[in-house]
């Protein structure tokens, strides 16, 4: 029983998955790319267009963090998929399906981060 067991987990580690839209990791990056450049000649626009309290520079420095914060992926697969969610996120922005309150969501000044340990989690009240 064993046996078959491992056999099964041997032959599915070796099967290769189907990429969504990118063949290598060459053309995720393409694609990255692309999409980063659809949103910085977008910002101007949507600032303009939902009366934004904040800079075209501004907006311009949020796209690059939220760019930067998956920056360690290199899965083409996950690449696609976060490119997919980036374009209809632009798609609704440049649409105006959205309002000023999910666009300035993006920008929280600060948000502190939950405490890790016991003790601070303790004097903070949060809940173990």
């Amino acid at each position: 029983m064993a046996s078959t067991a491992a056999t099964r987990t041997a032959a599915s580690a070796g099967k290769v998955v189907k990429p969504l839209f990118s063949r290598d990791l060459d053309e995720a990056k393409r694609r990255v790319r692309e999409l980063y450049r659809a949103w910085y000649r977008e910002v101007p626009h949507t600032v303009a267009a939902f009366q934004l309290d904040i800079t075209a520079r501004q907006g311009r420095d949020k796209v690059r963090e939220m760019f930067d914060r998956n920056k360690h992926v290199n899965d083409p697969r996950v690449i696609d998929m976060l490119v997919i969610k980036g374009k209809m996120e632009l798609q609704e922005t440049i649409n105006i399906w959205k309002q000023k309150t999910h666009i300035m969501r993006y920008f929280h000044e600060t948000e502190t981060p939950r405490p890790a340990d016991f003790l601070s989690r303790f004097y903070q009240g949060h809940e173990a």
